[in-house]
């Protein structure tokens, strides 16, 4: 039988010997990713982000994955390599992105192999029972709006996907620590000096990379879904003014079926589940150049009937 521990029960030390031994199951909602690695900076970074999630022994704990971030040594440097099953989908990075390197192998393996959902790459956060997608390219500001929602009250379903059923329409939780880079990092600091953040992976392809922990509700709440009520298309520019407009459904439709990362495996399904989630949702354009602004308009949002 297993038995479940938060993660916090093990010192670092002690976590990192399990991750360099036999490895340890951690509940990652909706999944239990069995997880291996030597490299310090991967145990630094479980233990300070994901403290208050479910850590599981048992020999007969079952995994959804199992995965391992492994260090080795080329071309006279320090590299890592993302395994799972033993298969390694990616090129090395460097030692010090070890940990962001777990983070978006986790992602990989949810978009890549779990096609009971309709997968769109787009943050959800739901309040007052109503979810909001955020789907938005690189550069947009996206999760730097998504931390700052989750600070505000609202419960983080996800900074990276949109699990979205599509017999019931519903949104599943996978709330995972969000992902800032570069100026980002500082401006949540400020914003929340109380949360907590992991390992700075400097020099990535993405900059300087950092993760947030996700929010107490959020995590507890993982076991409820929630029904999507608006897709924001959302774009941060210095200095601007907020403006908001209604972004049009049908084009909406277009970017979110482009967004998605498996609505070919479901077919003329797959695009009728999109099609519902857009007309039951409203549609907007969020152009903004101060966070306070954009939380505002969101409390504005919510508070519609």
């Amino acid at each position: 039988m297993s038995l479940a521990n938060r993660l916090h029960a093990l010192t670092l030390p002690e976590l990192a010997h399990r991750l360099a031994g036999g490895g340890i199951h951690l509940r990652v909602p909706p999944f239990v990713m069995h997880i291996q690695s030597p490299i310090p900076v991967v145990a630094q970074g479980l233990h300070a982000l994901y403290g208050h999630h479910e850590w599981l022994e048992g020999q007969d704990t079952f995994a959804d994955f199992h995965v391992a971030v492994v260090g080795r040594r080329r071309a006279f440097k320090s590299v890592c390599l993302f395994e799972m099953d033993g298969f390694q989908p990616f090129t090395p990075l460097a030692i010090g992105e070890a940990f962001a390197f777990l983070e978006w192998g986790m992602n990989w393996c949810v978009t890549s192999h779990c096609h009971n959902w309709l997968t769109v790459h787009s943050a959800v956060l739901e309040k007052g029972g109503r979810a909001v997608l955020l789907p938005a390219p690189p550069g947009s500001g996206k999760s730097t709006l998504c931390a700052a929602l989750m600070q505000h009250g609202w419960r983080l379903l996800s900074d990276e996907m949109a699990l979205l059923d599509p017999l019931t329409g519903e949104v599943t939780p996978a709330p995972r620590p969000v992902s800032l880079k570069n100026e980002s990092i500082a401006v949540m600091r400020e914003r929340s000096p109380q949360a907590r953040f992991g390992p700075v992976a400097h020099d990535t392809l993405k900059g300087t990379v950092a993760h947030m922990q996700v929010s107490a509700r959020s995590l507890d709440e993982a076991h409820v879904p929630a029904l999507p009520a608006w897709v924001v298309f959302p774009q941060f520019k210095r200095g601007a003014s907020l403006s908001a407009r209604d972004h049009p459904r049908s084009q909406a439709l277009v970017e979110l079926a482009s967004n998605s990362f498996n609505h070919h495996v479901h077919g003329s399904a797959g695009f009728e589940a999109l099609a519902q989630l857009i007309e039951r949702c409203a549609c907007h354009d969020l152009e903004y150049g101060s966070l306070d602004d954009a939380l505002e308009w969101f409390d504005a949002l919510e508070a519609q009937a």
